[in-house]
């Protein structure tokens, strides 16, 4: 990280003793020369972080603006879901004793955020903070397919497949054929793309706008899985999101033609 921009950060960081801070409290505070904490002020006012009243020639204070509440307000959304979501993880994990994950989009990547462990001696792992490509996987999937289209695109064209497992789309025009496939259906299915072994199946999380901000899975040893079982896990994955949708104010009934909302919309 660039020294100006962590020296930046300090002077932000003053706002959280004292509302109001002229060039002389923001000195004082950060052992700054006044030429450096001008140069900084100025810089984060014009990036609409700082607000500057000048009461006289000689009196300046800076606050801090109100965009920090809507920074604010996206972060307590991510909260929000992730709380909502925990108890009927919670709960599915102990009805179907399998491998349940929450995962939000970063970037190029999906990280697993959440997850319950199956009690079976033949389980899988999947450990907080783990990350996957989003084009391997049920839930990254899910959540590529998520995107609007003019992000989809931009990230399709800068995108380079790799084989992680020999099951791993490596084809653009495969990868789109599975993006439709998806949105067509409202959930994932993957087939040992990015672990060996394993079958996957997500579904979106949706917040109160509609917008999805996170796919809830279930991952299951491949070996010895009948199609009844797959039935079953994706029936009470189902029933899990929607309680989730229910909570978080999202109106299902806005999803005739499939639990992938219009994507441009």
């Amino acid at each position: 990280m660039s020294k100006s921009l962590l020296k930046a950060i300090n002077i932000l960081d003053c706002f959280a003793e004292k509302q109001e801070m002229s060039i002389n409290d923001l000195m004082e505070a950060t052992n700054m020369s006044k030429t450096t904490v001008f140069r900084l002020a100025t810089s984060l006012e014009e990036g609409g972080l700082l607000v500057k009243e000048k009461r006289s020639s000689h009196d300046v204070i800076f606050r801090l603006s109100l965009k920090f509440l809507t920074y604010g307000k996206y972060v307590s959304n991510r909260l929000q879901y992730n709380e909502v979501a925990l108890p009927y993880m919670k709960q599915l994990n102990e009805e179907i004793d399998e491998l349940v994950h929450l995962t939000v989009a970063e970037g190029n990547e999906a990280v697993y955020v959440e997850t319950f462990y199956s009690s079976k001696p033949l389980r899988l792992v999947v450990t907080v903070g783990a990350r996957a490509p989003l084009y391997a996987g049920s839930a990254p999937k899910l959540l590529l397919a998520g995107m609007k289209d003019k992000d989809l695109e931009n990230y399709l064209n800068n995108v380079e497949l790799e084989k992680i497992t020999a099951n791993t789309i490596s084809s653009k025009e495969k990868l789109r054929e599975e993006i439709e496939k998806i949105r067509a259906a409202g959930y994932s299915i993957s087939e040992s793309e990015n672990f060996d072994h394993t079958k996957g199946f997500s579904y979106p999380i949706y917040d109160y706008n509609g917008n999805i901000v996170a796919a809830l899975g279930v991952s299951v040893p491949e070996k010895d899985y009948p199609e009844e079982r797959q039935e079953i896990i994706l029936s009470k994955l189902k029933e899990t999101v929607v309680k989730i949708w229910e909570e978080l104010g999202f109106n299902k009934e806005n999803n005739e033609q499939g639990l992938i909302k219009n994507i441009n919309s």
